[in-house]
């Protein structure tokens, strides 16, 4: 699987332009997952479910699934964080996988920059960045600066730097997953 990364301060649109790029490598005919690191407690799951009780039940891992999706959650209980291969290899095989998040693992990303947000550029300390994308000039770099709002060009840079096509042909899967 091919892995890039949006890195960049809170606020500059990281979320957006993920959001933005996922059906946009689809329509290309990419088959995207994403990853996003959160650097607080979370949960997805809601007091007085089922599956709620079942974790707070001391649960090692809780598998929730219907007929249109299903999730895993798997609690820690004072364990360490899992590494992010360790997280990647959780996923089921795809083309691209995109990462909010994780902004110091030394896997390529582009910077999400915006002047107005009053952070410094990471760019320059962080060689893993192959691209800035902006909302305006970005000077201080020799890194291709991409214009945010454009997420064809994003996604453009995106397939020349790492080309990627779809792991089979929408008939051809279709035929693999016996459809």
């Amino acid at each position: 699987m091919r892995v890039i990364g949006l890195a960049g301060w809170s606020g500059s649109g990281k979320t957006t332009l993920l959001s933005r790029l996922v059906p946009e490598l689809i329509g290309r005919g990419l088959r995207v997952s994403t990853v996003k690191h959160a650097h607080h407690a979370f949960d997805i799951d809601q007091p007085g479910k089922d599956s709620y009780v079942h974790r707070m039940a001391g649960a090692t891992e809780v598998l929730v699934a219907s007929a249109h999706r299903w999730a895993l959650m798997h609690e820690l209980r004072d364990a360490p964080e899992p590494d992010f291969e360790t997280l990647l290899a959780k996923l089921a095989p795809v083309d691209l996988v995109l990462v909010e998040g994780f902004k110091h693992h030394p896997h390529p990303k582009i910077e999400v920059f915006r002047r107005a947000n009053g952070k410094q550029l990471l760019a320059p300390g962080d060689p893993h960045i192959v691209a800035v994308a902006s909302d305006g000039p970005v000077p201080e770099t020799a890194l291709p600066v991409l214009d945010l709002d454009d997420v064809a060009a994003v996604a453009g840079f995106i397939q020349s730097r790492f080309p990627i096509g779809p792991v089979f042909p929408s008939a051809e899967r279709e035929r693999a997953d016996g459809r």
